[in-house]
């Protein structure tokens, strides 16, 4: 969806509903199977641990568990839902994006998708570390399996 066709209304609303049902939010059976990493915040009440299953070079699983805000509830949960079944390249060609969006640089917004709902958060200084710190440790992650 362009950005220019997504309201204010539907942008809190996708935010809402990421935050109210997380759909990757948990821990994995089996951790072993997973790279995870750690996030938290000094600002914020954020603090969770994301988990990436990496096979091959394809994101077959994404998952995050632990204790954030509303922002960073639905910004990690966007960004599983869009990791899931990429491969390394597109993965961080997304998280790019993303952060190209939040610094209000020149994007792509077809990749973006559901993350698009977070495009004026560059203008809220105090909330751009919750929306961008599930991507940055995804970010950490797809870069050191390099």
């Amino acid at each position: 969806m362009p950005i220019s066709d997504m309201s204010p209304e539907m942008m809190r609303e996708i935010i809402l509903d990421h935050y109210s049902n997380p759909l990757h939010k948990g821990r994995p059976e089996d951790e072993s199977l997973y790279e995870k990493t750690h996030a938290d915040s000094t600002n914020c009440i954020d603090d969770f641990d994301l988990f990436l299953r990496i096979e091959g070079d394809k994101v077959t699983d994404a998952l995050w568990d632990g204790v954030a805000c509303a922002i960073s509830t639905a910004s990690t949960d966007i960004l599983c839902d869009r990791l899931i079944g990429m491969g390394r390249a597109e993965a961080l060609r997304l998280i790019e994006q993303f952060i190209l969006m939040i610094e209000e640089k020149p994007f792509d917004e077809e990749l973006l998708e559901e993350a698009l709902a977070f495009r004026n958060t560059g203008k809220q200084a105090a909330r751009i570390h919750c929306a961008t710190m599930g991507w940055t440790a995804a970010e950490k992650v797809l870069e050191d399996k390099e």
